[in-house]
């Protein structure tokens, strides 16, 4: 979801095609077989992070191995209760604003993302006589997400040239630059809402190119109703999903030739909806603004 770096399969990049074992399935649920592709990435420059909260014993090693990134103490739930018009919880999600946060041609503003005082956060993309304006919020500064189950009930925009995500990046980032922070992206739709993109990224030793390894595939159009969409990450896995289907497991053998598993880290979360740019391509006259990505609740549930 970076800046700088494009998601979609591409032929001429495709560095390795690997082939996981078939993922398990959650209690009552199912899995889902998808395309997994790994490939380099071009450059990009990097935001950065300071972690806060108090660690868990349960993470005590992972504190060790990145002394400056501490994860939260407590389960933590957020369900978007409050008056409409208002922020997210600010002990939680901070705003990101402006132009150049990722290949979209949005600019992000505070009022594109707040609650709908029906129990949501509105991330609203619209088009108005400066281009194309949308909203971002991320738990940087605010929340570091350690090995557990991190969950958002969204129901999903869908149209030409919209992007929505919900992704994770790695909460010693300051110290520890992207990509070596690591980036785990639980879902991505391009474009449309019946095909799924799920991503890794991180370094290739004695590389300055990025790797990214990916399941897609189609599914159901996710638009129709609110779903699930998680991420269990525990040390040397990362399985995703949505409502009780597995989508698929990355784990150090995932990773082609040269790569490096960066991901035994806390992590921060980020929900936005991009519009438009390369991998998207632009809105057309099938395109209804505005759009919205409705968050019903966010979840972390430690390990």
């Amino acid at each position: 979801m970076r800046e700088g770096m494009n998601s979609a399969p591409a032929d001429d990049e495709l560095a390795t095609s690997a082939k996981l074992a078939a993922p398990s399935a959650p209690p009552g649920g199912t899995t889902k077989k998808g395309t997994l592709i790994s490939r380099p990435l071009s450059d990009r420059w990097s935001l950065t992070i300071r972690c806060v909260r108090l660690m868990t014993a349960g993470l005590v090693a992972a504190a060790i191995a990145f002394p400056g990134c501490a994860s939260a103490s407590t389960a933590v739930f957020d369900d978007f209760n409050g008056p409409a018009g208002s922020a997210p919880n600010p002990a939680s999600w901070s705003y990101v604003t402006g132009h150049g946060w990722d290949r979209g041609v949005e600019n992000y503003r505070t009022a594109n993302a707040v609650l709908d005082g029906q129990g949501n956060l509105a991330i609203s993309a619209v088009e108005s006589g400066r281009g194309f304006e949308s909203g971002r919020v991320q738990t940087k500064n605010k929340l570091s997400l350690g090995y557990g189950k991190i969950t958002a009930r969204i129901k999903m925009p869908s149209g030409q040239g919209l992007w929505p995500a919900f992704w994770l990046v790695g909460a010693d980032e300051d110290t520890t630059p992207w990509p070596e922070s690591g980036e785990i992206d639980a879902i991505e739709l391009v474009s449309g809402t019946t095909t799924y993109f799920t991503t890794i990224h991180g370094p290739r030793s004695g590389s300055s190119q990025p790797y990214q390894v990916q399941f897609s595939g189609a599914i159901p159009d996710l638009s129709t109703d609110y779903h699930e969409y998680w991420v269990e990450h525990v040390p040397d896995g990362i399985t995703v999903g949505i409502d009780g289907t597995t989508l698929g497991t990355f784990t150090p053998q995932s990773l082609p030739a040269g790569a490096r598993w960066v991901y035994n880290r806390p992590m921060y979360a980020i929900l936005n909806l991009a519009v438009g740019g390369d991998w998207a391509g632009p809105p057309d006259a099938s395109t209804r603004f505005p759009a919205t990505m409705l968050v019903d609740w966010f979840r972390w549930e430690p390990m």
